[in-house]
């Protein structure tokens, strides 16, 4: 009896966050393809066609899977730190508190609609990227597995982002100054392999330089990272997340006044 109404409760909050963005979606799918374009357009087709090829492979066909991962990633995080906060802001948070239903209940629904909005973004990405350049699939799985534990990663964080924000310019903060210096330092526009020694050793700390090589190794079969330290660096990261995600939740911080 209990596990039917917890599967009633993660299927209203996970059909609620979906009708949410869905209702929106000129400002929630739209935009991120728009910005995706631009860059295929100035770095694949004007400066791409300057660079040549990276890795063996034409600059186009290196930075595709690092572009639909990046718009995975924020709008993943975005999806959820808003909807949350603005749950919280609302005071509807309390309501579910205090409803008979687990917290992981709770987490997942708001995780879930956040990877449901990343990978639907991810897949109109990819379907633009068939106009600028050609798409190879060199293991099926391995893209599957990556994008989906890299948006529940982001959809994790994103949570904990709207747990602890105060107001509507703090879900801001972390995407600004952390997220999008991370992104762009994570092997999206070139292979690590490019840098100084001792630069390599840096960028191998930044978590997200393993989502994309991993991603990047399913497309086109090229990868700086190790396959398995990838996707071992992406289980600690969802476990720790959802740890401090449930922890949060069940002492209330930053949740009740």
């Amino acid at each position: 009896m209990s596990s039917a109404r917890n599967m009633i409760a993660l299927k209203s909050i996970l059909h609620k966050e979906v009708h949410r963005f869905m209702r929106i979606w000129v400002q929630t799918l739209v935009p991120p393809a728009i910005t995706i374009s631009l860059y295929f357009v100035i770095f694949g087709s004007l400066i791409g066609a300057r660079i040549g090829t990276m890795d063996g492979f034409d600059y186009m066909s290196f930075i595709v899977p690092g572009l639909i991962m990046m718009s995975v990633i924020t709008n993943s995080y975005s999806n959820v730190a808003s909807s949350f906060f603005s749950a919280k802001w609302q005071r509807n948070v309390e309501e579910m508190l205090v409803a008979p239903v687990p917290n992981w209940v709770i987490v997942a629904g708001y995780v879930g609609g956040g990877m449901t909005r990343g990978i639907l973004v991810g897949c109109i990405v990819t379907f633009i990227s068939l106009f600028f350049t050609d798409i190879q699939v060199h293991n099926a799985w391995v893209i599957i597995v990556t994008v989906a534990l890299t948006s529940a990663t982001f959809a994790l964080g994103g949570l904990i982002n709207a747990i602890f924000a105060g107001s509507f310019d703090d879900i801001s903060i972390i995407p600004t100054f952390v997220l999008t210096p991370l992104t762009y330092l994570g092997g999206v526009f070139y292979s690590i392999s490019l840098l100084p020694e001792f630069w390599q050793g840096v960028s191998k700390v930044n978590p997200i330089v393993y989502m994309v090589n991993a991603f990047r190794y399913g497309f086109i079969g090229v990868s700086d990272v190790d396959l398995t330290v990838a996707f071992a660096v992406l289980g600690v990261f969802i476990v720790s997340l959802f740890t401090i995600a449930m922890m949060l939740i069940t002492k209330g911080i930053g949740l009740r006044s």
